[in-house]
């Protein structure tokens, strides 16, 4: 079996990668360990830059996004007893974010590339990457794909960037020692816009799915089991978080799922090895405060659609060979961006007053000062995708 792209993992980075190839006559195969019904329930990340939503709308793939995604103009900071918000549409205006569940998003995608004939292959087993300086190939289950180019999409736990040999990737990483406890709800949300919460209990954010279904964090120990959390504890403890302003109520209702996010930040460098190319999860992990993952993936994305079509259309490997220069000068802004965050509106076990009125101190700047709230607006609707 032939393909002109191999392309390893059906998240949004693979499936988006193989429609913008297909819309340009560029052929590909998608394989996924895991199976359709996996893939289409698994919940990951919900808001989307406005690069994000723009691409899918130019991929044609945004029909449903547009109808049923919640555009939202700002967030909220919550801390010290008052709210204040970051108004995007007065500091960036033409630019928001639109929430709109990753799961959504596969959904859309895997929909598309088979009404479009495209080759998904899902519960592949033994996957496996060869000969990556000249002619690449990919083993799965018995079978062999022979192709030109492998794209590794498969996330960080994933086969593709263990397959480079050891030394040629560098790699820049930060634990945090603590984690989300994120709770998906069905219950309306009680703000029209997120809400991010500093308090000295930790931070928690106040998110949503949709206008009946909510999504809540807390930020725990880093060793947290999910089991010590049953929902009263869990209502309690966003109620403490929250309730923090006048007139605030936080509306409960059946949590139906519960799950402990490990923060992390990760980054290798290059994010390429001979016709490998790494995209999303697979080359680099930002902790979630930022809402940066999946919107990463989508703009590495960007980049090695033009890089290939260049390559297949006109035998130029010049944007090829650029690939990880081009996205890390992102990845790093993003990197930063949400180190930043987590930063700002954590509490650390460690923290003295000193450094604990340091934060409040420039939760003061932020919300007070235009310059530093565009700052922080631009970053968060997602720098321009050029």
């Amino acid at each position: 079996m032939r393909t002109q792209v191999g392309i390893i993992g059906a998240g949004p980075a693979g499936l988006l990668l193989s429609h913008l190839l297909h819309l340009r006559g560029i052929s590909s195969v998608v394989l996924e360990r895991r199976s359709r019904d996996y893939v289409e329930r698994r919940v990951r990340a919900g808001v989307l830059e406005q690069g994000t939503v723009d691409t899918l709308d130019e991929a044609g793939v945004g029909a449903r996004m547009r109808r049923e995604g919640l555009p939202h103009h700002g967030i909220e900071l919550r801390y010290g007893g008052a709210g204040h918000r970051i108004a995007f549409d007065k500091l960036v205006p033409g630019r928001a974010i639109t929430v709109y569940g990753q799961q959504e998003v596969v959904k859309d995608l895997i929909a598309a590339r088979l009404a479009a004939g495209g080759d998904l292959r899902f519960e592949v087993e033994d996957v496996a990457v060869h000969s990556l300086e000249s002619e690449p190939y990919v083993t799965f289950g018995g079978e062999r794909l022979d192709c030109d180019v492998i794209a590794g999409c498969d996330g960080f736990h994933g086969v593709s960037r263990p397959s480079v040999p050891e030394g040629v990737l560098e790699v820049f990483e930060r634990e945090y020692p603590f984690a989300w406890l994120g709770v998906l709800a069905e219950v309306a949300p009680s703000s029209e816009e997120l809400i991010y919460a500093r308090t000295e209990r930790g931070f928690a954010l106040h998110s949503m799915r949709s206008p009946t279904v909510s999504r809540f964090y807390l930020q725990v120990p880093a060793d947290t089991d999910v089991a010590d959390w049953p929902d009263e504890r869990v209502w309690a403890e966003l109620k403490a978080r929250l309730e923090t302003v006048p007139g605030f109520e936080l509306a409960t209702g059946e949590i139906i799922e519960k799950g402990v996010t490990p923060m992390r930040s990760f980054v290798v460098e290059p994010m390429q090895y001979g016709r490998l190319y790494l995209a999303g999860d697979a080359a680099h992990i930002v902790p979630p405060t930022g809402a940066k993952g999946l919107n990463l993936a989508v703009a590495d994305v960007r980049v090695l659609t033009e890089a290939l079509a260049a390559f297949f259309e006109h035998g130029s490997s010049e944007l090829l060979d650029g690939y990880s220069r081009a996205c890390l000068k992102r990845v790093w802004r993003a990197q930063h961006f949400s180190w930043w965050m987590t930063t700002l509106l954590h509490t650390f076990d460690d923290d003295d007053p000193y450094g604990r009125r340091l934060q409040t101190s420039y939760l003061d700047y932020v919300t007070s000062s235009e310059a530093a709230a565009t700052t922080l607006a631009e970053n968060y609707v997602g720098l321009p995708s050029d």
